[in-house]
């Protein structure tokens, strides 16, 4: 059996590394076609009769429910299964790293989304939206919602959500310090309108043809239902409004709602009120999710169960999710996590599965009851050096890090073939991070290899241009400030891929070769964001997951979330302030990219490509982030999945914006 797997992976990485990697990931039979349900909008096929599970049907009996028809609306969401029509029952076991790993459900809820995509990730589709429209000249987005939805509790959902959301709580500068950079074309905010009951509008003063596709990405405005984050960002644009307003403070209620807070163990108000709305934490908080939180991520079991009044029902009229309940266990490090997966521990996993670890994967497959599937991503760069462009704690770094010549150096510094061989099983594309030729945002493939393959004469050359020509003993370049050895650090979060601590080791060791010093430091997920917030890093690894899609994930590529932009939190207040706060670039070209980016959102979406093309080419050249290896299925797109889960699909997107495992569509999953 070994020798069978070693065979396998051998004849994958044959053609690893060049143009027809990834046909030979395809050709490797552990990756399938893209494929997803489909969704049913004509009204001849919509089910007439509506059925349950068995559990929600005696809650009905006993007369604590209503009747499902009544519960899924008049409108409800229809999809025809992957493969078939499922049966009710199961729980979705899974791992999670505690806390600070609340992304990992988010992802599971991504069902509360307005807008989502097909099964490609390329086109807008309906979801807790029925539909939207976009007005000629661009400046007006309208939104429609389905009739008789509810929230878990029972509570309808009407525009009346949103407008709580935009006037009451987004408005609320306590609540939410931070603006929502998306509510803004050109720096000019924009406006939310209620219609009628189901009907939604956002105004702006210019044309703003992106917007839509926004609401559906992974941004502020396309968070789903808000959830107020203690670092000042609000997820929108609808709440709960039944259930928040009594949190709400007000000159009439405050001295009341304060000493409650306080009874509770809250300090104020605000905070009292981030946790009533923290769908994670609080069992109380209403969803229109698949499923709804019953233990909290605080503790060894993050449990949720089916919501009864969920939207959508497949085509035989049954009320999903088929699977009872998600359990998320925790694990104290991704490495357990994979080894509890080689056990056949979880039902569908993907996020910290290691892709090295394949070979022991496909060994243990049938013994732990489980398949493998691979799905190779569509961005550069798995991992990536992102360069804080607005950091300021030590000018002489600073220096440095602003030098083109001096990124270029660092760039043309790293063994890719080395870091490839040993974390992607020789599997991976050496890259810049731009996308695949496949997106039509790709610069072109002249861009692929810029400054990325290994040349240390030239980075030697280069570093000695700029002035850093003195060495001491063991040939570490020197500060030319004081004449001590110049050191960097690399910043890692404990995060999705395991290895990123072992890959920044050996690109320091690489980096001897060049005279440059560095370090690295493994840091718990909340505490690597504190310093990203402060500009405290340096450098960091991380993934450019999503950058594929300039537009919906900006980040990877040009700092523009001013919690987690990496390349520079300064810089990212100054974007999302339109100059009002932060530190504008000092590089002019860096200066050209913001400018250009700012300008696609009133374009149509041929313009916008064209544009894109252009930040691109510019983000390559100028070195502002360090590609590594890429187009590969090491960012999420190693599924380890249950061989009794039915209905999942061979290959999904694992796009930034597809929000894995969404993507797969998990609400129609059923076990055999």
């Amino acid at each position: 059996m070994r020798k069978r797997i070693m065979g396998l992976v051998a004849a994958i990485a044959l053609m690893a590394g060049s143009a027809q990697a990834q046909n030979a990931f395809e050709q490797s039979g552990l990756v399938g076609k893209l494929e997803a349900p489909t969704i049913v909008t004509d009204p001849a096929k919509m089910p007439k009769v509506f059925k349950e599970a068995p559990a929600l049907a005696e809650l009905v009996k006993a007369g604590k429910l209503p009747p499902v028809d009544q519960r899924v609306g008049s409108e409800p969401m229809v999809i025809q299964p992957l493969r078939s029509i499922g049966t009710y029952g199961g729980i979705w076991r899974r791992g999670f790293l505690g806390p600070a790993d609340g992304e990992n459900g988010n992802r599971i809820r991504a069902g509360d989304k307005l807008l989502f995509w097909n099964d490609s990730g390329t086109e807008v589709a309906p979801q807790v939206a029925k539909g939207y429209a976009v007005s000629d000249d661009g400046k007006r987005t309208t939104l429609f919602l389905r009739k008789g939805m509810k929230w878990s509790d029972g509570a309808p959902f009407t525009a009346d959500d949103f407008m709580f959301w935009f006037k009451e709580m987004y408005a609320n500068k306590d609540l939410v310090p931070v603006p929502v950079p998306e509510l803004s074309i050109n720096g000019k905010v924009g406006r939310i309108e209620k219609i009628d009951e189901t009907t939604v509008a956002f105004d702006f003063d210019e044309p703003y043809f992106l917007f839509a596709r926004l609401m559906a990405g992974d941004t502020q405005i396309g968070g789903g239902q808000s959830r107020l984050q203690s670092d000042g960002r609000s997820f929108g644009p609808y709440a709960p409004a039944h259930y928040l307003r009594k949190y709400m403070a007000t000159p009439a209620n405050m001295e009341a709602l304060t000493a409650e807070a306080k009874a509770a163990g809250y300090q104020n108000w605000v905070q009292y009120f981030r946790y009533k709305s923290d769908w994670r934490l609080n069992r109380d908080a209403p969803t229109l999710a698949a499923w709804k939180m019953v233990q909290p991520i605080n503790g060894q079991i993050w449990l949720l169960e089916r919501n009864p009044y969920y939207y959508v029902v497949d085509t035989a009229g049954n009320q999903l999710p088929y699977l009872d309940k998600v359990q998320l266990t925790l694990a104290e490090n991704p490495e357990v996590i994979n080894l509890r997966a080689i056990a056949g521990e979880y039902d569908y996993q993907e996020r910290f599965i290691d892709l090295a670890k394949l070979p022991v994967f496909l060994e243990n497959a049938d013994r732990g009851g489980y398949k493998v599937r691979l799905d190779p991503g569509f961005n550069g760069s798995d991992s990536q050096i992102y360069i804080n462009m607005s950091y300021r704690q030590d000018p002489e770094i600073r220096k440095w890090l602003q030098k083109v010549e001096f990124r270029r150096a660092l760039a043309l510094g790293i063994d890719r073939g080395q870091l490839n061989e040993a974390f992607w099983l020789g599997l991976g594309v050496i890259s810049t991070s731009m996308p695949s030729k496949e997106i039509p945002e790709s610069p072109g493939e002249d861009y692929r290899l810029r400054w990325a393959t290994l040349d240390v004469k030239q980075a030697n050359a280069l570093l000695d241009s700029i002035g850093l020509t003195k060495k001491d003993r063991e040939g570490f370049r020197l500060r030319t400030d004081n004449g001590e050895r110049l050191r960097f650090q690399i910043d890692v979060a404990q995060t999705l891929t395991p290895t990123w601590p072992q890959q920044a080791e050996m690109i320091i060791q690489q980096w001897k070769a060049i005279g440059i010093y560095a370090d690295t430091k493994l840091f718990e997920r909340g505490l690597f964001y504190t310093r990203i917030r402060n500009d405290d890093h340096q450098l960091t690894i991380f993934s450019n997951n999503g950058s594929e899609s300039l537009y919906l994930y900006p980040n990877p590529v040009l700092p523009v979330d001013p919690i987690s932009s990496q390349g520079g939190a300064a810089l990212a207040k100054w974007w999302a302030s339109n100059g009002a706060t932060g530190i504008g670039p000092e590089e002019p070209e860096l200066l050209k990219a913001f400018d250009l980016l700012r300008s696609a959102g009133g374009l149509r979406e041929a313009e916008r490509t064209k544009v894109a093309q252009e930040i691109w080419k510019l983000a390559v050249d100028r070195v502002w982030t360090i590609g590594i290896v890429g187009l590969s299925p090491t960012y999420m797109g190693t599924r380890v999945v249950n061989a009794k889960l039915e209905n999942v699909p061979e290959r999904v997107c694992t796009s930034q914006h597809c929000r894995t495992p969404w993507s797969a569509w998990p609400q129609q999953w059923y076990f055999k």
